[in-house]
């Protein structure tokens, strides 16, 4: 794992941390009437993502912080749907999808071996 001094240095949390810039920009365009609806949503669970990262950091307990993690991807399997459902509504082009999937594969593999180390560090 390298020198890991804080949740701040996991490459999970890092590519996660820039999903969920991305998404807040992506969001700032959608139209009003789903500020409190589908953009809140995507806006909740996109920060899900990175404050469960950091939450199961702070356990001090692999079990726990594996536990935190699972949460956390979790939270990126529900954003791929409100994404998807962003799509259809037509608030994102087709290539903004495809970024965000891209990004969101990323997240999912990084999740998923960081979940690996610490269940096998137990």
């Amino acid at each position: 794992m390298g020198n890991i001094q804080s949740f701040e240095d996991l490459e999970c949390w890092k590519v996660c941390t820039d999903l969920r810039r991305y998404i807040s920009s992506l969001t700032k365009r959608f139209p009003v009437e789903e500020k409190y609806v589908l953009t809140s949503q995507i806006l909740r669970a996109s920060r899900s993502v990175t404050n469960n990262i950091a939450e199961g950091y702070g356990r001090f307990h692999f079990k726990e912080n594996a536990q935190f993690c699972r949460q956390s991807r979790g939270s990126l399997y529900e954003l791929k749907d409100h994404l998807i459902i962003a799509l259809d509504e037509g608030y994102i082009s087709n290539e903004e999808y495809k970024t965000v999937l891209e990004k969101f594969n990323k997240c999912i593999a990084l999740m998923n071996g960081y979940i690996n180390y610490l269940v096998n560090s137990v």
